[in-house]
């Protein structure tokens, strides 16, 4: 006899103050390899703690994630690709996406393996990433040692000026 699955919830209400960091959630594995950004961190070991970046995973469940981040002025998220379809949504604040410039209200869809990036704009952004799974991996595409030098030495001089920044306000989009 087939094993019945757990029926999905439905209605459920959840609480971004308890949401627990993605770290936490374990939801999202790192794959693929990148030696030359190994060998970047290796020379500068505090890169990925400058406090530019905060993400939390205010709801998830079979089948479904919901993450927000929190980009602090000028974050870079570096090209990578994920193993599912993800629609991200501006809260606040802007994006740079390419030639793009995203504002609150605007969002943009990326299909699974599509390699992207993008980074905050000069308030920052709080961005909300939608899932139809609710575990996914990453995988950051290298680039030469000396591209992840400069990466590293932008983040380690903004450290200072991303400890006092706090979010962007939140602003309803404007009706064209």
């Amino acid at each position: 006899m087939p094993q019945e699955a757990t029926p999905r919830p439905r209605f459920e209400i959840f609480r971004g103050s308890e949401a627990p960091s993605l770290a936490e959630c374990e939801c999202m594995t790192n794959q693929g390899e990148t030696p030359n950004l190994f060998t970047a961190l290796g020379r500068f070991p505090d890169m990925m703690e400058t406090g530019g970046e905060q993400v939390d995973v205010p709801y998830r469940r079979p089948g479904m994630s919901l993450a927000r981040l929190w980009l602090k002025s000028g974050f870079p998220l570096p090209l990578h690709t994920h193993d599912c379809d993800c629609l991200y949504y501006v809260v606040a604040g802007t994006i740079l996406l390419g030639s793009e410039t995203l504002a609150a209200g605007d969002g943009f869809f990326v299909g699974s393996e599509v390699p992207y990036g993008y980074s905050a704009g000069p308030e920052g952004a709080e961005v909300l990433e939608f899932r139809a799974t609710d575990a996914f991996n990453i995988r950051l595409k290298d680039k030469p040692v000396a591209a992840w030098e400069k990466t590293a030495g932008q983040m380690r001089e903004a450290r200072n000026r991303w400890a006092q920044e706090t979010p962007p306000v939140r602003r309803m989009p404007e009706k064209v």
